[in-house]
């Protein structure tokens, strides 16, 4: 599928490419583009990214530095000779123990790794339901717009046999201006919906990250899934998959960590080093003197007092995990209310949708019941063409429920963490 997509972006985006081109897609595809494409998405992708070199950055305090220096001067004027002077150094030190800050500091980037891991997917949660929602609704935006095209067909009808009619007297001019003014509130509802179209178009765009002179043509049908929704099963399963409740657990872990680095800047510190030195002069009548040595030492260092500054610290890192711990509560209250108002509303679109059954059906039989009278001559064309009108609008009326119930679906997954399926 993924191929399928990038073809067509390659032939759309090629030197020469019509301008304004359409592209056929079904709602996996768009998923598939705008979790590629979508800008929101990316952002996040980079901080992940940003993450995973904090953790290397850190790693490093693992490890012994180097550093090398050298000078040469030449002194003219001041002794009795002139003197050039050069030297070199060369120093590895290495931690020993620093009072755990190395090693907490990189648990903590660790557990800010699972935080932008968890607001990524938090990022692709709210980008899928986006396009979901904008796809359903070009899609129902087409249905009417064609429903609306027949009711502007059928009121054409109707007014040109309301014209026969006043010709022949059966009819007055009151009856054809109703119709006209009827006529023109039809035309008004084609046209805003022709509108709808246009800007669930350019939503849809904007979230593919497509260029302005596409059209999207969706391909695809609202659909109706009959199987239950266990609410106890869903709800569990948002708490083991909902991005906020990881990326909060992970900050709590990071928090925890944070009061331990902050705790280290009062603990005793020792390191080793080794330096190498060398040293020469030369003068105006005398030859170069080299004087090479080294130094290997242990140093112990304890800044047992700092004005309480580190206290101050420790303090501030220990009042935001208890603030994490009250987002974590909040969000757990949050996903519990928004979980089951998706719950509700998913039932109710499915007690519409079978309610509306029972409609599409009457309507279906009237129309064979009268398709069968306009064959035998009793009912004329115009009574069949509007019980047809009637039998398209309660088939609308059920898509309009499918649509409902698409996003009310849309809008479960997502409350429900149900990024596994992409």
């Amino acid at each position: 599928m993924k191929k399928i997509v990038v073809c067509i972006l390659a032939f759309l985006f090629l030197p020469g490419a019509i301008t304004a081109a359409e592209v056929s897609l079904t709602l996996d595809e768009a998923v598939a583009l705008a979790l590629r494409d979508n800008r929101d998405v990316l952002l996040k992708i980079k901080e992940v990214e940003k993450a995973k070199e904090k953790i290397r950055e850190t790693r490093s305090g693992f490890l012994p530095t180097a550093q090398f220096s050298g000078s040469l001067t030449d002194t003219r004027g001041y002794y009795s000779k002139d003197l050039s002077q050069g030297s070199a150094q060369f120093s590895v030190k290495e931690y020993l123990y620093n009072g755990g800050k190395t090693s907490n500091t990189v648990a903590q980037n660790r557990e800010m790794l699972v935080v932008s891991q968890a607001l990524l997917d938090k990022a692709k949660l709210e980008t899928v339901l986006t396009v979901k929602k904008a796809f359903y609704t070009l899609l129902l935006a087409e249905e009417y717009a064609s429903l609306n095209k027949e009711i502007k067909e059928n009121s054409l009808r109707h007014l040109t046999y309301m014209q026969l009619r006043y010709e022949n007297g059966q009819a007055s001019q009151s009856d054809i201006l109703k119709l006209k003014e009827s006529l023109a509130s039809v035309q008004q509802a084609y046209e805003a919906s022709l509108r709808q179209i246009e800007s669930m178009q350019a939503l849809l765009r904007n979230v593919l990250f497509l260029s302005e002179d596409i059209v999207i043509r969706p391909q695809g049908n609202l659909f109706f899934d009959s199987r239950g929704i266990a609410y106890e099963e869903a709800f569990l399963k948002a708490l083991r998959q909902r991005p906020e409740i990881r990326q909060y657990l992970a900050q709590e872990r990071a928090d925890k960590s944070a009061i331990e680095v902050a705790k280290a800047d009062t603990r005793p510190q020792v390191y080793a080093s080794w330096d190498y030195y060398s040293r020469s002069h030369v003068t105006a009548t005398t030859t170069k003197n080299w004087n090479d040595y080294n130094i290997i030492g242990v140093t112990f260092s304890w800044p047992f007092f700092d004005g309480w500054a580190t206290k101050a610290k420790v303090e501030q890192a220990i009042i935001d995990l208890k603030e994490t711990g009250l987002h974590k509560q909040k969000a757990q209250s949050d996903i519990a209310l928004e979980l089951k108002n998706a719950y509700i509303a998913l039932n109710n679109t499915i007690s519409k949708l079978q309610s509306l059954r029972a409609q599409v059906a009457l309507y279906k039989d009237t129309l064979s019941v009268v398709e069968a009278q306009y064959k035998s001559g009793i009912a004329s064309h115009l009574d069949l063409d509007d019980i047809s009108l009637s039998y398209a609008v309660s088939l609308f009326n059920q898509k309009e429920a499918m649509y409902d119930y698409g996003i009310a679906k849309a809008n479960f997954d997502k409350a429900t963490g149900g990024i596994d399926v992409y």
